[in-house]
């Protein structure tokens, strides 16, 4: 399948430069999205859409970040975008969702509980139902059995395509996913926010203290969040030739991600 690599939604925590790394997939069954960065809609209404959390992370809110902009820049139209797989409920992963309403949206059946029946004061927090106003038509996946990369539950997801795999990987929210793409010559496992920094799991490379206080502040389960941390450190120190681990939000992956897609075409 052929991946792009595109950037929804560049934003800065103080000393730390983000992105928002969206997978746009060309399969037979349709374009699909992995996660969708923010939106038109949030750029016309971020008070409403984002909320107060905007002070803090400071997105850019350029139409020209957006996944609608992008994939027309490649040709696509937003009927295109069958499908749309969510690695959380997150502002800064769904807020694009809206721009494609007729897309099926994958989640795990844990995240959408923790989005649309918030549990605990963190849940109440951080989702912003005014993203899912549009009534996103949801199907729940609960990953039980199937064993990927030393991970005890994965879900291949069939119905869209054989080389895309709903990986839970719980800890940033209570039902928080990666997703493995198959691109060819290697497979991108697009980790969402399970490390926010490549030195997360290097353990060498510094990371800069705001990222590091985000992290604990928002996780809905540290203990999780650092196993799977240590899982995908042992991961990356593998076989880097025919895997390449990324995450939602460190600019310097996914400059190095989209330079290999480039690359490969």
């Amino acid at each position: 399948m052929k991946v792009h690599h595109l950037n929804c939604g560049t934003m800065r925590l103080p000393g730390a430069p983000l992105v928002c790394h969206v997978l746009a997939v060309e399969t037979g069954n349709g374009l699909v999205l992995v996660d969708s960065g923010f939106g038109t809609k949030d750029i016309a209404e971020p008070a409403r859409r984002i909320g107060g959390i905007r002070h803090l992370i400071r997105p850019a809110l350029d139409l020209r970040e957006t996944a609608l902009h992008q994939i027309r820049q490649l040709g696509f139209r937003a009927e295109d975008v069958t499908h749309i797989v969510v690695t959380h409920f997150d502002a800064d992963h769904v807020g694009g969702l809206a721009d494609f309403p007729d897309a099926r949206v994958h989640v795990t059946a844990a995240e959408a509980r923790g989005a649309l029946s918030p549990a605990t004061r963190l849940e109440k927090g951080r989702y912003r139902r005014t993203q899912l106003s549009h009534h996103p038509k949801l199907v729940r996946h609960d990953p039980t059995g199937e064993q990927w990369r030393g991970f005890a539950a994965a879900e291949q997801l069939t119905e869209i395509d054989d080389g895309l795999v709903l990986v839970p990987m719980p800890g940033h929210t209570r039902g928080h996913a990666a997703v493995a793409v198959d691109a060819g010559d290697h497979w991108v496992l697009h980790c969402g926010d399970a490390f926010y920094h490549p030195g997360t799991l290097d353990r060498a490379t510094h990371v800069p203290a705001s990222l590091r206080i985000q992290e604990r502040l928002v996780a809905h389960d540290i203990k999780a969040l650092r196993a799977n941390q240590d899982r995908l450190a042992e991961l990356r120190e593998g076989d880097q030739a025919h895997l390449m681990v990324v995450c939602a939000h460190d600019p310097a992956l996914f400059e190095a991600a989209r330079a290999r897609g480039e690359s490969a075409r």
